[in-house]
């Protein structure tokens, strides 16, 4: 007979969740290290309960905004290595609609996290309950349905029996390295405190193989071919290769062949930025050289990237006519894009075995194209160099300039966050990644806000290393909350505040769309419709302390240094204020090498947008489908 232990349903699910396991390549790591929550009549009685219930089993993070907590979940699980990540409940109603954004995060990004929302009364005791969405044609339908199509795997668990078979599913699609994203177990709040006799197997310590699938023969004998057929061949790394921990075997393959690897954003760290190898950021916010290589390529490697319209200057960066793509991919559906031969395996294993191929048949790319990189490539760190350069040490900075002082301080153990405005332009081209995982910037859905709390999630998992959130003043604005959850756990992230007074990146791209910059400053109205007055006299370093944080001004340069080497010393949550001196400009950094399609207005009377409509003509015509 098989033995059974009485719990609510939402004790059984917390018992569940801690004794989940994963293991990869030897290492073992608890799949759900803790839980972030914040409490509402939806899940106080049945997940609150059972939090307290079992708070040795299960540690518990108190957020101040739904969003952010999935965020910092997120920010978890990608330090983990996706091997260990964080489940994130809220009550009913708008508690579980603030989840839909860091949902579709997670899942743009492939980056596990298990949502769990009250829901309301199964049983319809009172109907609506409080919070309640009421939709005349369909009785069974919830403000939690908004998660699915932002969810891997989303389920209602309107029975207590049916969440054994429901939670075996939601881990199965949060440690399987191609479906994994955000999961939804969307809870009635009378199911979460409603008993049942639990099996003692459904509650035993389960471990979950994370695999590593091989490449097929075929494929990879294909493979083979392509890369000795060409002679200016161009790896492109992409989040796949942190993810499947594959840096070593890329450098090592990269050192075999001397093919060049250029970075998505996502794949910014998989090789040194001092390698011989790398050539930097690809794509619209890339270097020159990358670029240039990307331009002249008779065959691109991408390694576990997307190919973005970012990555791809929208379709108008390929320009040989001869070239052609080959697709080292865990996910068959990116093994095909660009009609791409496929190489649907693990990164790291892949890379291993095409090294070795490769190497028995002597293949090396000629020494002239290595010259040619290596030439362009020291060039464009002589750009680096002049913007990062600061020859007047008591003025305001500029934002590369802001950089090139957290340039100066860090070492190979800081991790900089980062997610969206002008900045993440800037790192993609000027940043020097001193470690796999230095980088940590979120662009596959840029989403603002999530820099804060994504850096505690960050720091929880990498508890000794200094951890940066590098925020914009409209960033900061949007999502500043999780200071306090910061402050309350000790977590001693650092936070570079930049102040430029408005969407900087939005406005310098609404100036070469036709857009005149219009409502991308923070700014009072001027009385034609526009708001181009006087900046606002708000004080984010204020309200920064007075979330307290301790907050480090810096009117210059020199103060900036000081403030950045005292804020990566302390051991409790730093903010540096600085206010940079480009506040009407993008960033002062290098133009874009490559192309991005925003569409511009088709007719319009002002002259700047005809103009921008003339550019735009231009530059659509160069598209290519490569078919």
């Amino acid at each position: 007979m098989t033995s059974t232990t009485r719990l609510t349903v939402a004790q059984a699910l917390v018992r569940f969740l801690a004794a989940q396991y994963t293991e990869r390549d030897g290492e073992r790591r608890r799949l759900i290290s803790a839980t972030w929550g914040i409490f509402g009549h939806g899940n106080v009685a049945g997940i609150g309960q059972a939090l307290v219930e079992y708070a040795a089993d299960m540690p518990y993070h108190q957020g101040r905004n739904e969003q952010a907590m999935v965020h910092a979940a997120v920010g978890y699980a990608r330090q983990s290595g996706r091997l260990s990540t964080h489940a994130v409940t809220t009550s009913i109603g708008p508690g579980a609609t603030n989840l839909v954004t860091g949902a579709a995060l997670a899942t743009v990004n492939r980056l596990p996290v298990l949502l769990l929302p009250g829901d309301v009364f199964a049983a319809r005791p009172a109907d609506p309950v409080l919070q309640q969405l009421e939709v005349p044609y369909a009785g069974d339908v919830s403000v939690n349905d908004s998660l699915r199509p932002v969810s891997r795997y989303f389920d209602r668990i309107t029975r207590p029996e049916a969440l054994m078979p429901s939670a075996l599913q939601a881990v199965r699609v949060l440690t399987d390295p191609v479906e994994t994203g955000a999961v939804t177990l969307a809870l009635p709040q009378d199911v979460q405190a409603e008993a049942y006799d639990w099996p003692e197997e459904f509650l035993a310590e389960r471990v979950w193989t994370v695999r590593r699938p091989q490449a097929d023969p075929a494929e990879l004998a294909a493979a083979v071919r392509a890369v000795r057929a060409a002679r200016r061949p161009l790896v492109i790394a992409g989040g796949g290769v942190h993810h499947s921990r594959a840096e070593a075997a890329l450098a090592a393959f990269a050192e075999a062949t001397r093919v060049p690897v250029a970075a998505t954003q996502a794949g910014k760290g998989a090789l040194r930025w001092d390698h011989p190898q790398d050539v930097g950021g690809v794509g619209h916010t890339g270097t020159a050289t990358a670029d240039e290589l990307a331009r002249t390529a008779d065959l691109v490697i991408g390694v576990g990237t997307r190919y973005t319209d970012f990555t791809t200057a929208s379709g108008t960066l390929f320009e040989n006519p001869d070239v052609r793509f080959l697709n080292l991919n865990i996910a068959a559906f990116d093994g095909h894009k660009l009609a791409g031969l496929p190489l649907v395996a693990d990164a790291r294993d892949t890379l291993r075995a095409l090294t070795g191929t490769l190497t028995e048949h002597g293949y090396r790319v000629a020494d002239s194209y290595v010259a040619e990189y290596t030439e362009d490539k020291e060039r464009w760190e002589q750009r680096v160099d002049a913007c990062y350069e600061a020859d007047e040490p008591d003025i305001r900075p500029t934002q590369p300039q802001v950089l090139g002082a957290l340039d100066e301080i860090v070492d190979e153990s800081d991790i900089v966050v980062n997610a969206a405005g002008s900045l993440p332009g800037d790192l993609h081209k000027l940043w020097r990644t001193r470690s796999r995982d230095q980088y940590h910037l979120e662009y596959g859905y840029s989403c603002m806000g999530y820099e804060i709390p994504a850096a505690i999630g960050v720091k929880l998992a990498a508890p000794d290393r200094p951890v940066w959130a590098l925020v914009g003043d409209g960033t900061y604005l949007m999502m500043p909350t999780e200071i306090v959850t910061a402050v309350q756990e000790g977590v001693a992230i650092k936070l570079l505040l930049v102040q430029n007074h408005g969407y900087a990146s939005i406005g310098g791209l609404s100036e070469s769309v036709g857009g005149e910059r219009f409502g991308t400053a923070y700014r009072f109205p001027a009385g034609d419709g526009t708001h181009t007055g006087a900046p606002l006299p708000v004080d984010l370093a204020a309200n920064a302390a007075s979330l307290g944080m301790r907050v480090l001004r810096a009117k210059t340069v020199r103060d900036l240094r000081a403030a950045l080497a005292e804020a990566r010393a302390a051991d409790t949550p730093t903010c540096v204020y600085v206010e940079t001196q480009t506040a009407d400009t993008v960033s002062g950094a290098p133009p874009a090498q490559a192309w991005w399609d925003v569409p511009v207005a088709e007719t319009a009377t002002r002259s700047s947008a005809v103009k921008a409509r003339e550019l735009y003509e231009r530059q659509v015509s160069t598209r290519r489908r490569h078919l």
